[in-house]
């Protein structure tokens, strides 16, 4: 999983599975700018990741606004004059049935999501020309076995899942890959879901084979470094579920 000499950029980075993707991409010896839009959480896991001996820079950007975006790019090309490997990490959640959801909630969902996703990757294509990797994280949501509560979150992230599809049928010519990660991981994220509903936590806990939650750093963090590497030259296209074998992509 050797990533000396690469540069990655990864959204979401100063908390959970974001931080745990920096982490693990910066182990195996790639340059890691950390995004996000809190400067203190960036700056902690800029911290970790020099105190195991590795580089990383703190790049404050809010995903929903174009401008922002370009200038992360432009602070990353800025600094170490290259890109070879983009997470697309950081997401609003709309959570709520039809009924109740907020059109803001899915707006932002969606400005964060699929909207960031695609703006990130046109952005950084110049750069990953020739040997670049892009992991983007959908969900298995919408393999839900009760999608009552996740509707517009579940169609959100598939859209995700559509632009990565996408952008590895056209730009595999141009030697990039493109692949999803559908995780579960003890994040902030979760460990707020399961104060709000354990009961329901119970029930999907329960239909985990592994029975256990992923690791951010440990089993998220590694897996991508492994698709970012050499050794996963020839996976492109595909939605990997990362959940102990709960979901069943079909």
């Amino acid at each position: 999983m050797n990533l000396q000499g690469k540069v990655a950029l990864v959204t979401g980075a100063g908390q959970g599975v974001g931080q745990g993707i920096a982490l693990a991409l910066a182990a195996q010896g790639a340059r890691v700018a950390v995004s996000g839009r809190t400067l203190e959480k960036l700056e902690a896991t800029v911290l970790k990741i020099a105190e195991r001996g590795g580089e990383a820079l703190p790049v404050v950007c809010e995903v929903k606004s174009p401008a922002s975006l370009q200038g992360c790019v432009d602070t990353v090309i800025g600094k170490w004059g290259a890109l070879n490997i983009l997470v697309n990490n950081a997401q609003e959640v709309p959570l709520g049935r039809l009924l109740e959801v907020t059109d803001d909630a899915v707006t932002a969902g969606w400005e964060s999501g699929p909207m960031a996703t695609l703006r990130l990757m046109k952005l950084c294509y110049p750069y990953l020309k020739g040997d670049g990797v892009i992991i983007n994280l959908g969900s298995s949501a919408a393999k839900r076995w009760d999608m009552a509560g996740y509707g517009a979150y579940a169609g959100i992230k598939e859209a995700i899942r559509s632009l990565t599809r996408a952008a590895a049928c056209e730009w595999g010519p141009d030697n990039i890959r493109c692949n999803a990660i559908l995780p579960h991981a003890l994040s902030p994220a979760l460990e707020w879901w399961l104060q709000r509903d354990p009961a329901e936590a119970e029930a999907f806990f329960a239909q985990i084979p592994q029975r256990r939650i992923g690791d951010c750093e440990q089993d998220i963090g590694r897996f991508v470094a492994l698709l970012c590497s050499e050794g996963a030259g020839y996976v492109n296209g595909q939605s990997i579920a990362l959940d102990g074998g709960q979901a069943f992509l079909g």
